[in-house]
């Protein structure tokens, strides 16, 4: 770097994008000044606690409150006719209010659904209070039969909601599969492939603290959520006030996952009981709740068929599967479901395509948004992909390579019609092989079985989409200030879990404006302040924040530039932005700082031209560019799997992806690692199982299993970067972590267990499961 004659740096500026920097949120979270709701604490603040249904299915024929209002502390309890009456609207954006919706009262009416639907709603003055009183609430209850297999639902007599026959929620079929090709094709597998509920298990579970203010009818929430600006819309449809009287505050949120994308049941209980309560109203899900009542994910099987000709080329593709909504599912479930069908050809050469799929209801938990809620494509493809190169005495690498897309091919339209752009799933691929070292695995995995080890290598290929630019998802906003000391601030809609958007927008905006990073900071998160935006949700966060700070930044920028060139009095095409300082080019000692400027700007407009505007500030919304970004990875994994025992251990594990260009390479490599840490979850431990009369047998840490360093290896990444069409080429990367992970575990297992005759297309994969296998029919001769 150059200097001038005072050791003032000049020219060029620094690019923070790009750069793997420290996150700025880390020294406030690492250190324990985090602000979560449950920190959140108002004058007289009251406390709520749902009293739940310990059946599956179960007529309410009455609720008696009385000895629970006379526990003192206790302020009120409320059952569904003092909360659902007061609905005035429920409908998400992410759906829109003309899509037909499935049922979803605030509390249960006149019938309990699932164990642990929400029957009535006591509030105390602290939740030890309220936790009593909810036992001494007295339900009748008149347990009725219930439908807990959701692959037995169409056939039960139970309906778990009238007016839905046969308990299908909805589904949909593409074109009709090409019968003829499966026919006479080669070779053509076909498979059901089974995938267990499991969950997104936040570290921080739900949460809301509600205050009413009567005297000015302004209604204030804090909350856990990744859509500040989606809650506050919701809550003031659902109470039926104008939007400007809301205002959502989120500061500090520990993960989402898609679980904190729409407000549930529960969320509705509080916002309607805080008109009701005389000061503000906390409600904190615990553990349990979380496990047994926030939501189910995954739960799909069908039947899955590949078609391949003599040269190991796809013919057709066919996908027919049914998915458990649950009994309360959140949003509009066909909408994710059809991406599973719609994605199914995947990042292949697919000449033809067919799906056809059905959503049903069942007595457990609804449906909820999980991490890439389209996994399942992924999962049963890539199992029968393996599958197929075993049959065809092929190496697994060797069938996908000849039919993954390349560069030159692009733009091309799936057979369901998805346009694929700006990616090169062959590229990503080749460089995990590379990365692996594919053929010195194959050599040691061979000398392993001589000894009586079985090793097993597993690929994953994906493509996702990302940034989808439908409905509300299509703009977001931002706005840029310069405050009267120079210093930055930049304002977006937030929805932060863990996805690092401070640093992102931090380091975007420094750039866009020439700052010192340092001079940069960022609030998001409050509806008062902060432009509307569609959240943290569908991987779009990167890519939609940074069109909007461009779009921002470009115009403060240009303000900025016209300002020094005043100042300076040189023209605007001579000045250069670096360092916080307006530098005249050609003479870096002919300079202005952003301080001065902001000075001359908010202290001292007289010196102004009389037309000009001293505001030091823009706001921007952004239109994505494009329908759907699309980003692709590859998966490997290698493991070692013990037949005596089942289990597996993983031994590498490696990701190459192509999220287009970086804007922290640290934040995408832990993006991508939290979502492939939760993909080997539901691989081999995750299970949110119910026994044959609806009860949920995992809703503790001590049963509901989740993974930990000890059974992940550390990750090691490739990048591949194809930029995308909008500004900076970026692209989302949320999602991809967790859709292809799952499928590239149980690949490495399938092949470790080759040579034992042993499939596993059930998951999860756990040690007892892999032996009872092993000894199985498969396995008896071995």
């Amino acid at each position: 770097m150059t200097q001038d004659g005072q050791g003032a740096p000049t020219i060029p500026a620094p690019r923070y994008a790009g750069a793997r920097l420290p996150r700025v949120e880390d020294s406030r979270l690492l250190t324990g000044h985090g602000s979560f709701v449950d920190d959140i604490s108002r004058p007289g603040m009251l406390h709520a606690c749902f009293v739940r249904s310990p059946f599956a299915r179960a007529r309410i024929n009455g609720i008696d409150a009385s000895a629970a209002l006379a526990l003192p502390g206790v302020h009120a309890v409320f059952t569904a006719a003092d909360l659902n009456r007061d609905v005035k609207e429920s409908w998400h954006a992410v759906a829109g209010k003309d899509v037909p919706d499935t049922p979803r009262p605030p509390l249960a009416e006149a019938e309990a659904k699932f164990v642990g639907d929400p029957v009535a709603l006591v509030v105390a003055q602290n939740r030890y209070v309220a936790e009593d009183a909810i036992e001494m609430v007295d339900v009748d209850y008149e347990p009725l039969p219930s439908i807990t297999d959701f692959t037995q639902a169409q056939s039960s007599d139970v309906l778990v909601h009238d007016g839905y026959p046969n308990n299908v929620a909805g589904g949909m079929a593409g074109a009709p599969p090409d019968e003829e090709i499966f026919a006479t094709s080669p070779l053509v597998v076909k498979e059901n492939i089974y995938q267990q509920i499991y969950a997104p298990a936040p570290i921080e579970t739900r949460g809301l603290v509600v205050e009413w203010a009567a005297a000015s009818e302004e209604l204030t929430l804090w909350a856990s959520t990744q859509t500040p600006h989606e809650l506050r819309a919701f809550c003031a449809r659902l109470l039926g006030i104008a939007a400007q009287r809301v205002r959502v505050i989120m500061r500090d949120t520990g993960g989402g996952f898609g679980q904190k994308v729409v407000p549930m049941r529960e969320d509705m209980c509080i916002m309607l009981a805080a008109r009701k309560v005389p000061a503000a109203l906390k409600w904190i899900e615990d553990r349990r709740e979380n496990l047994m009542s926030a939501g189910q994910a995954r739960h799909v099987n069908g039947m899955a068929r590949l078609a391949f000709d003599d040269g190991g080329n796809f013919q057709a593709v066919d996908i027919d599967f049914t998915q458990d909504v649950g009994a309360y599912p959140t949003p509009y479930p066909v909408l994710t479901t059809a991406a599973i069908g719609m994605f199914f050809p995947g990042p292949y050469r697919v000449p033809k395509a067919s799906f056809s799929y059905q959503t049903v209801f069942s007595n457990t938990s609804g449906l909820a948004a999980y991490r890439g809620p389209w996994q399942y494509e992924t999962l049963a493809r890539e199992i029968l992909l393996d599958i197929a190169a075993r049959k065809m005495h092929l190496d697994p690498v060797e069938l996908r390579r000849r039919n993954l897309l390349r560069r030159e091919e692009m733009p091309y339209s799936n057979p369901n019609g998805m346009p694929y752009d700006h990616v090169a799933p062959i590229e990503t691929f080749e460089q995990a092989v590379k990365i692996l070292d594919h053929e010195g695995f194959r050599k040691e995995q061979r000398e392993a079985l001589a000894n009586g080890r079985y090793l097993g290598l597993g690929f994953s290929a994906y493509i996702e989409p990302t940034g989808a630019a439908t409905g509300h998802l299509g703009t977001e906003g931002a706005t840029v200030r310069m405050e009267p000391t120079g210093k930055v601030n930049v304002y977006v809609n937030g929805g932060s879990s863990g996805n690092s958007l401070e640093t992102t927008v931090v380091q975007l905006t420094a750039d866009a404006l020439g700052a010192d990073i340092d001079d940069v900071a960022t609030i998001q998160g409050d509806t008062a302040i902060t432009p509307y935006g569609a959240g943290t949700q569908g991987s779009r966060s990167g890519p939609m924040t940074a069109g909007a700070v461009n779009e921002a930044g470009t115009m403060l920028r240009a303000k900025i530039v016209a300002l020094a060139a005043h100042h300076l009095k040189v023209p605007e095409a001579e000045v250069e932005l670096a360092h916080s300082t307006a530098i005249a080019r050609g003479d870096p000692s002919h300079r202005v700082s952003f301080g001065e400027l902001a000075y001359l700007a908010y202290y001292q407009p007289e010196q102004l031209p009389l037309e000009w505007s001293p505001a030091l500030e823009a706001t921007a919304r952004y239109v994505a560019k494009a329908p759907i970004l699309w980003a692709n990875a590859t998966h490997a994994c290698t493991c070692e799997v013990d037949p005596q025992t089942g289990k597996v251990t993983l031994l590498r594990y490696i990701v190459s992806e192509d999220v287009g260009p970086m804007i922290n390479p640290a934040v995408v490599e832990g993006q991508i690692a939290g979502g492939t840490v939760q993909g080997i979850g539901g691989a081999l431990l995750e299970n949110l199982v119910y026994d044959d009369d609806g009860n949920p047998l995992a809703t503790t840490f001590v049963d509901y299993l989740l993974p930990t360093a000890t059974e992940v290896p550390p990750l090691e990444y490739g990048h591949v970067e194809i930029p995308g069409p909008g500004p900076g080429g970026y692209k989302g990367v949320g999602e991809g972590g967790a859709i292809g992970s799952a499928p590239a575990v149980i690949n490495a297992i399938n092949d470790a267990l080759a040579p034992l005759g042993v499939t596993i297309t059930r998951l999860p994969a756990s040690p007892a499961s892999i032996v009872a296998m092993l000894v199985g029919p498969a396995g008896a001769d071995q």
